[in-house]
This record gives C-alpha cells, sequence and structure tokens, in this order.
C-alpha cells in the first residue's frame, strides 16, 4: 500500500487531528493504536472515505480518497459493532447490499453471499438473524459483508471492542485466515497479540497526531515516554 497524507486535520467539535504528513510505502497491513481519544478511529474512517476532513489531502495507491465515490467501492470496512441489519438473515444482509449497490443479480448475490459465509466458518449460520448469533458469528459476518464486494483494502475500527477474549480470538483468528487473500488491511485494534502477528506496519497515535510509527518490533522498545506508558497498560 501506498499512503501520502498531507496537512491533513479533522474536528468535530473540537480538533481531532492535527495537521498530519505523513508517508508509507508497500506494507500490506497497517495497524493503527493509541488511547480512547486519540483519533485513530477518526483516521481509518477518513482514510476509508467514509468521511471527508476538515481540510488536508489523502492519497492511496496513487488515487485522491477525498469525496471519490469509485475509491469507496474499492473498500470494505467492519465496525466496531457488526452493524448487520437486524431484521435481516446474515445471507440477506449480503445479497441485499450486492443486489442495491453492485447491480449483482438475486442468484450471483447467494452465490457471493455463500462463498463469503463458508469461508467466515459460517455456513451452517446463513439463515440466523444477528441476535440469534453470537457477537463473534455476528462480526465474523460482517466481515463476510466486507469481503462480499471484493475490495482492495479491508479497514477494520476495532473490531472485537465488544467482545469478550474468547469471541475476540474467533474473530481475530477469521482475520488471519485471510492474509494470503491478496488484499490490504488498515486496522486499529487494542489486542497487541493481534498487532504484532497481523501487521506489516504499525502508527501510533496520541493527542491526534502520528506519535511514533514503525515495524511492529517498535512495540517492544518504544521511544517516546508516551508509546512506553501506553505498552505498560495494554500488556
Amino acid at each position: 500500500m501506498k499512503l501520502v497524507i498531507e496537512n491533513l486535520k479533522h474536528s468535530y467539535d473540537v480538533q481531532v487531528l492535527n495537521d498530519l504528513n505523513f508517508k508509507l510505502n508497500k506494507y500490506k497491513s497497517i495497524g493503527i493504536i493509541g488511547v480512547s481519544g486519540s483519533g485513530k478511529s477518526t483516521l481509518i474512517r477518513l482514510l476509508s472515505g467514509m468521511e471527508k476532513p476538515t481540510s488536508g489531502s489523502i492519497m492511496i495507491n496513487n488515487i485522491n480518497v477525498i469525496g471519490n465515490d469509485e475509491y469507496k467501492k474499492k473498500v470494505g470496512f467492519v465496525f466496531q459493532n457488526h452493524n448487520l441489519f437486524p431484521h435481516l438473515t446474515l445471507k440477506k444482509n449480503i445479497t441485499l447490499v450486492l443486489e442495491k449497490t453492485r447491480g449483482k443479480t438475486k442468484a450471483e448475490a447467494e452465490e457471493i453471499a455463500m462463498c463469503r459465509l463458508k469461508q467466515m466458518h459460517l455456513s451452517d449460520q446463513v439463515n440466523k438473524i444477528p441476535k440469534n448469533v453470537s457477537g463473534g458469528q455476528a462480526q465474523r459476518a460482517s466481515i463476510a459483508r466486507a469481503l462480499s464486494v471484493n475490495p482492495d483494502i479491508i479497514f477494520l475500527d476495532e473490531p472485537t471492542a465488544s467482545l469478550d477474549p474468547i469471541l475476540t480470538n474467533e474473530v481475530l483468528t477469521a482475520v488471519e485466515e485471510l492474509r494470503d487473500s491478496g488484499k490490504e488491511f488498515v486496522f486499529v485494534t487494542h489486542v497487541m497479540s493481534f498487532v504484532k502477528d497481523f501487521a506489516d506496519y504499525v502508527i501510533y497515535m496520541h493527542k491526534g497526531h502520528i506519535h511514533e510509527h514503525g515495524l511492529p518490533k517498535m512495540l517492544d522498545n518504544p521511544k517516546t515516554e508516551e508509546l512506553k506508558e501506553f505498552m505498560r497498560k495494554v500488556r
């Protein structure tokens, strides 16, 4: 992945990202870490094109991200909570998206949905609605839905934030199985073992800035006091 961020700022009621400038090339899986409120979820939403920044520019793989509908068709996004339609089955949650936004026929959409749900080990759950499956299964269905549009990049924003340790392991194991899929990944998580296993490159956010960045081994020997303190708390 080639990533170029220039003079990136974003605010809601307060400034969340403060004039970020950052360049990165060749890494396929980028982990973003930091305490709550550090700006990491805002950054991943901007990188995915889900939100437009207050100012600045974002280029990913030589594509201008901001306001680019074609770019948004090339990405999949997995939210902190599964964000599935509660009244639809797991399969219908996928086929509806494919039929309405990708122009797939009913038969094509169903074939893709079943393939992706099988990939996430959910073949026996396809006709259940979200409330009748476990949190881990619902989140894996959300990943299957993101995969169904055949994205180039998959964004995951703390996909295990609401799950217990067993379900967290279940979901992250499913993500790790995608390592050789040819996709690129940008993810936010507090699970450092997953960062070390899955990330090729790590960005540490602190108070709206990219405070430290490097290969995952940097987590074992932080340069800044802020990252040292963060690692002490999450270990």
